[in-house]
């Protein structure tokens, strides 16, 4: 009886639906009709459609490959929402371009270099018991081996650390179950040391290995002095992961290249390529990392290179903590399951992919059950008594990702770079169950928590290295794509194609984004880097400028809509440092700092203090200003950096004699400011009264909007006992200037004191019906909130009671709504159109939308107290 009930109950609903939609079916024919769209199409649309103000479930952080930094997008609507700068200069964040963002970027010189660019590859989020906990992110640069630590509360790059013995490095950055350690790998073979060495000295003197850094995950920091790396042979490592579960405490890093061939064109030689497929398979590397960290605190067991302990091949093996297993040839990723008791392994030159079980390995290992060893002793697990099953799965097997079936199904999901396919399949039996083509040539996919303890599932996103045919032709550098794949049911499908226009976004993670505890603004005079009070930091009435012999120090303040100090004098050849505190309270309100012909930028996000040194060795006048538009009065938010040349003597202009206003105009002008003011208080006031009626701070994101309007309100004091100063002394224009500066004051605080009411109304207003939210997005959609706001008259009139305005108000405003044009003689409208000099048009609503917007009517009439 319960599923026939069910039953009965949906295709209520299927009905109620499909009545809701045929009131707008033929609008959506159209637009289907012209675009060219399916069913199939809408229907993509419609699971990846995030409406305005809406919120993604998840958040994705892409590495951007040749740009050195992140990408931040959401998920389903695949919306890209930010840009973190990491290993390279970028302007809009200031980063690079401030003394504290040069101090960050500088932790990545190498033996005295300075890089400007990086290759971001692979990110990884910080884990507690191998699900992600939303603290921490890391990524590395393949191109100088680095990594970089970024604090997610404010998404701001706080560390970079260079690998000392590595010369590139491609397999990093993988934490461990708890974050307690990062692994990063090396990519090509290369000497440990920085001494030259031949290449037909490669066995011999060539490394490879796997660094494991300590990371201290409460504050985020990598510590180089507890960190160590495992030396391993030129096999030149890729990817890692760090096994959990039943295998924690062990890492699994894959390899290439086991023939240990260095090519040699230039000699006649074959290519790299040529001689690194000789071989029927590579190696995987297993080593436990738990017992080598212990082992590396004994100075007996390391070897000093660079100032970093290197763990010798000899000493791993003595201490039975490395161990090789043969792999599909040309690897590229190791995948350990959720609960750590298989590791699957893809090759790219192999159609299979290996899933191994790690209680097998750990059987070998245990019984000393070897099939030999390689060049460097290493020993060597056969492979048959490592591999649980093999998956034939196509052409160019890469990666992988785990969904939340995984343990009753064994759900997997791989790229295939070849075949330009998502393969799903069961890594318990090896058994392919669907297959999704993806345009074209796929490397990475990104899982929703995918390497977790705790798969996600619900989708997949395919990084895409090609986009040929898939989006308006750019020039000959095309976007790369990101293909987001719908894998809730049993057939796959694709939903959305992105384009990546920003270097080559090599690999991505996803995380529930309400795992991310966000910080929207610094407490004032933080500097982010150091998560201290900045030593510049200046406050409202501490502006000021410092003479130190040839360093000038400016101390200075913004906020809407000055700079303070706004005129700077220095001598040419001066070194000048400017301290800039954003004093602004509201989370939105940031601010932007350059100096024209300079070359500095900075950005100021509310709360934040930096710093800005700069050599002023150009003689003359230069602009500086506020590059975030942050108000009404942006453009007017600037002052002058002024450099004299001291070894000159100036001329001063003549001055020109300017017309002044009369004692009269003055007056009248003061008196109208004033006016305008004691208006716009009395607004202020309402809002204030409104919000307290209704008990504003129960509600903490409207109490915290508050409080940013007060502090704004709170300045106005000081500012009216400057004005009544001037008056008294008789200087009417200086206390027009000051009233102006008040109405600034007043004008920021009724912006953000009426975002707060009207988040508030939301809060306490009657819930909606489906039909009244349905009435209002189609008041919204048809452009009604153009001429008319809820609560005041406008552009048109006050929607408040405009059913109670007419007799049999419902139908006469549905005909108004749906036929004005018939009603255009009505001497009530005529009267309308004259006052406010505009006619209602027809916006072409259908019955259906109307009858909505009458409920939303309603709904507005039941809460007329709000408005």
């Amino acid at each position: 009886m319960r599923n026939i009930l069910g039953r009965v109950a949906s295709l209520s609903a299927t009905v109620a639906l499909l009545g809701t939609f045929a009131s707008g079916a033929t609008e959506l024919d159209k637009v289907m009709k012209e675009r060219g769209l399916s069913q199939a199409d809408m229907l993509a649309a419609a699971k990846t459609y995030t409406p305005s103000g809406g919120r993604d479930k998840y958040l994705v952080f892409s590495s951007g490959g040749q740009s050195g930094q992140v990408i931040v997008y959401g998920v389903p609507s695949m919306r890209i929402l930010k840009y973190i700068a990491v290993f390279t200069p970028e302007p809009w964040q200031g980063w690079g371009y401030d003394d504290d963002t040069k101090k960050i970027l500088a932790q990545g010189n190498i033996r005295g270099k300075k890089i400007t660019w990086g290759d971001t590859h692979h990110p990884a989020i910080s884990e507690t018991d191998g699900k992600y906990d939303g603290r921490w992110l890391v990524i590395n640069d393949k191109a100088n081996p680095r990594i970089a630590v970024i604090d997610l509360e404010d998404m701001v790059t706080k560390q970079i650390v260079v690998n000392p013995v590595f010369k590139s490095e491609h397999g990093g950055s993988f934490f461990t179950p708890n974050s307690e350690y990062i692994l990063e790998a090396a990519q090509y073979g290369a000497p440990l040391d920085n001494n030259y060495h031949p290449m037909d000295e490669f066995a011999e003197t060539y490394r490879g290995g796997v660094t494991v850094w300590k990371f201290n995950h409460k504050e985020g920091k990598i510590e180089p002095e507890k960190s160590f790396t495992i030396e391993m042979p030129p096999y030149m490592q890729d990817l890692s992961d760090a096994g959990k579960g039943a295998s924690y405490g062990w890492g699994f890093t894959n390899s290439f290249n086991s023939e240990m061939y260095t090519g040699g064109i230039e000699k006649g030689l074959p290519p790299f390529e040529a001689g690194t497929s000789r071989n029927d398979t590579d190696f995987m590397h297993v080593y436990n990392w738990k017992k080598l960290a212990e082992l590396a605190k004994d100075p007996k067991n390391v070897k000093i290179v660079n100032g970093h302990r290197v763990i010798p091949m000899e000493v791993s093996i003595k201490n039975n903590a490395l161990f090789l297993v043969p792999e599909p040839k040309s690897p590229h990723g190791v995948d350990v399951s959720p609960d750590g008791k298989d590791i699957v392994v893809c090759g790219k030159l192999d159609t299979h992919a290996t899933v191994y079980g790690w209680d097998k390995i750990k059987k070998a290992i245990d019984n000393k059950d070897f099939s030999g060893t390689d060049p460097f002793g290493i020993p060597i697990i056969d492979l048959k008594k490592a591999a649980n099953c093999q998956a034939e799965l196509g052409l160019g097997p890469l990666h992988n990702q785990f969904g939340p079936k995984w343990k009753e199904d064994g759900e997997i999901y791989s790229s295939l770079y070849v075949d330009s396919q998502v393969v799903r399949w069961n890594y318990h039996t090896c058994e392919v169950k669907d297959r999704q083509n993806v345009n074209y040539n796929i490397g990475h996919l990104a899982g929703m928590e995918g390497k977790t303890s705790d798969p996600q599932g619900e989708y997949i996103i395919a990084l895409n290295k090609l986009a040929i045919d898939r989006f308006n032709e750019i020039g000959p550098l095309h976007p790369q794509n990101h293909q987001l794949i719908d894998v809730s049911s049993k057939k796959m499908s694709l939903l959305y194609d992105m384009p990546i226009p920003l270097g080559e976004p090599h690999q991505a993670v996803a995380i529930r984004a309400d795992k991310i505890k966000h910080n929207v603004r610094y407490k004032m005079g933080t500097n982010p880097f150091t998560g201290k009070i900045h030593e510049g930091k200046t406050l409202a009435g501490q502006e000021k400028i410092v003479r130190k012999g040839n360093h000038v120090y400016v101390y200075g303040t913004m906020v809407r809509s000055h700079i303070n100090p706004e005129h700077v004098t220095v001598n040419k050849g001066d070194t000048v440092t400017f301290y800039l505190t954003n004093l602004e309270r509201a989370e939105d309100e940031t601010h932007g700092f350059t100096i024209d012909q300079y070359n500095v930028h900075a950005s100021l996000e509310p709360g934040k203090t930096v710093a800005l040194t700069f050599k002023a060795d150009l003689e003359g006048v230069f602009p500086y200003y506020c590059t975030e538009f942050c108000s009404a009065l942006h453009l007017e938010m600037m002052g002058y950096l002024l450099v004299k040349d001291p070894s000159k003597k100036y001329t001063k202009a003549a001055k020109l004699k300017l017309k002044k206003m009369s004692k009269a105009e003055l007056k009248a002008e003061y008196d109208k400011t004033v006016a305008t003011n004691t208006a716009t208080d009395a607004v202020i006031q309402s809002v204030v009264k409104f919000l307290k009626d209704n008990n504003f701070a129960k509600y903490p994101t409207v109490k915290a909007l508050v409080t940013d309007a007060l502090d704004q309100y709170g300045k106005i004091a000081e500012q009216k006992k400057l004005s009544d100063a001037a008056v008294k002394a008789g200087d009417l224009d200086k206390a027009i200037l000051f009233e102006n500066m008040i109405w600034q004051y007043m004008v920021k605080t009724a912006d953000v004191g009426i975002r707060a009411k009207d988040l508030l109304v939301k809060k306490i207003a009657t819930p909606m019906s489906e039909a009244a939210k349905r009435g209002h997005d189609a008041y919204l959609e048809g452009g009604c909130n153009g001429c008319h706001v809820v609560g005041k008259v406008s552009s048109g009139p006050d929607l408040v009671g405009v059913l109670e305005r007419h007799e049999n108000g419902e139908k006469w405003v549905k005909e108004w709504i749906m036929h004005p044009e018939t009603m255009y003689d009505n001497d009530y409208i005529k009267s309308m159109t004259n006052y406010f000099n505009l006619r209602m048009p027809n916006q072409g609503m259908s019955e259906k939308q109307t009858d909505d917007i009458i409920e939303y009517l309603k709904w507005i009439d039941k809460n007329a107290n709000l408005f």
